[in-house]
């Protein structure tokens, strides 16, 4: 019969506790090994990204915008006056010379304004000319009572001359030789008053003349207004050119300042560039750039940059140097490239896809022969086009990967193959 043994019991739970107790502890190293662990590499395939080297050189830092070609000289017709559009003499895209008439315009008012300013204009040289005409009839009155009075000035000083030679000798009384004398006088002073009114009223005529003359440059400037707007209705472009547009349509009414047309000189054309805003602070006038038409390249220059912001780009306008590839013509879309400055010895690789001037952004470094690439902290300085200015993180040589890596943001390590 089988004897009870309670120390075998007891022991034997002791050593399961014990086990127990062990397998706890491991499992908790292990995982707390596990946890350390760090995350496997994940793999990116070399042909999906673009690398560059870092080198230590020259660097040309430019500015790249597209826009459009635009004339430098247009010309916006607009209504001088109101009138009614009776035809359409041309269409848009036709040369046109400064003379010829692209529009024409009917208006009756004014074209019996114009009748009414030439009679009145008429009328104001009729009054001149009949004015003149008594004036001058006044005046030869007056210088014929002059003539008069002269003649019997010189009777009466003639007569007081043979008078005075008499009375020296005796031959007369003194009386009569007083009276003559003083005749004598009597009429000069007449004379000479008579002579003054004469020339008194010559001056007279001149100024009421003038007064009718600036009456008569009045209305002929009226006339002229008048005449000048009446051939305004025939719509000219006042440049050689290409008309680009006509704006108003046959039967249409327009009112003064309404616009009719535009007009462009095609053989002139600027480019007129979009340049993004964080980048437009460093454009400055005269600064060197190169249109490209998609259909050849030509230089060109900074002339005008616009004060305003739209849309997040500043327009900037560039003139061009050379001669414009064939087919270039107003609003052809264009690609335009400005020239910054030059960077004499500067650490310089391609733009990466994130990263801006003056910023601190982790990129990853090709290391081990090109297996593998880790992230580092690099410090961007000035950027250009297609590269940008290493300030601190790299040295001449590293590869970098300038691909977008976002999706790889959570490792700081991943395998290339």
């Amino acid at each position: 019969m089988d004897i009870a043994r309670p120390e075998l019991k007891r022991k034997r739970r002791l050593l399961r506790i014990i086990y127990g107790l062990a397998g706890l502890i491991t499992i908790a190293v292990v995982a707390a090994g596990l946890s350390r662990l760090k995350a496997a590499a994940p793999t990116v395939d070399k042909t999906t990204v673009w690398t560059d080297t870092v080198k230590r050189g020259p660097m040309l830092r430019e500015v790249r915008g597209l826009g459009t070609l635009v004339p430098e000289t247009i010309r916006v017709i607009p209504a001088a006056t109101d009138g009614r559009v009776e035809q359409r003499l041309l269409l848009p895209g036709t040369p046109v010379s400064a003379k010829t008439v692209i529009l024409e315009l009917s208006n009756s008012e004014l074209q019996q304004s114009v009748l009414d300013a030439g009679f009145q204009l008429k009328g104001a040289e009729a009054e001149y000319h009949n004015l003149k005409a008594q004036l001058d009839n006044q005046l030869m009155e007056q210088r014929s009572k002059a003539a008069g009075m002269r003649s019997e000035y010189h009777q009466a000083q003639l007569q007081f001359d043979a008078y005075d030679q008499l009375y020296k000798q005796g031959i007369i009384a003194e009386l009569i030789w007083k009276t003559s004398q003083v005749k004598a006088e009597e009429l000069a002073k007449q004379n000479k008053i008579a002579e003054t009114q004469a020339d008194t009223f010559a001056q007279s005529i001149e100024a009421q003349l003038a007064v009718q003359q600036a009456k008569i440059d009045g209305q002929r400037a009226l006339y002229e207004l008048k005449q000048h707007q009446l051939d305004q209705l025939h719509v000219r472009p006042g440049i050689d050119g290409v008309l680009q547009e006509l704006a108003v349509e046959v039967g249409q009414q327009v009112a003064p300042g309404t616009i009719l047309a535009r007009v462009a000189q095609p053989t002139h054309l600027k480019a007129e560039l979009k340049i993004a805003e964080t980048q437009a602070k460093d454009v400055a006038i005269g600064q060197k750039a190169l249109i490209d038409t998609h259909n050849g390249t030509v230089p060109g220059h900074v002339i005008r940059i616009d004060p305003s912001v739209q849309n997040g780009t500043v327009t900037v306008d560039t003139a061009i140097d050379g001669t414009l590839p064939p087919g270039s013509r107003p609003d052809l879309s264009v690609e335009g490239t400005i020239e910054i400055e030059r960077l004499a010895d500067v650490l310089s690789t391609g733009r990466p896809v994130h990263g801006e001037t003056n910023s601190t952004v982790g990129l990853f470094k090709v290391v081990d022969d090109g297996s593998e690439a880790v992230r580092v902290q690099v410090k961007l300085g000035r950027t250009s086009v297609n590269s940008v200015e290493i300030l601190q993180g790299l040295a001449a040589g590293d590869r970098l990967i300038l691909s977008d890596m976002s999706s790889w943001d959570n490792f700081d390590r991943v395998r290339l193959r």
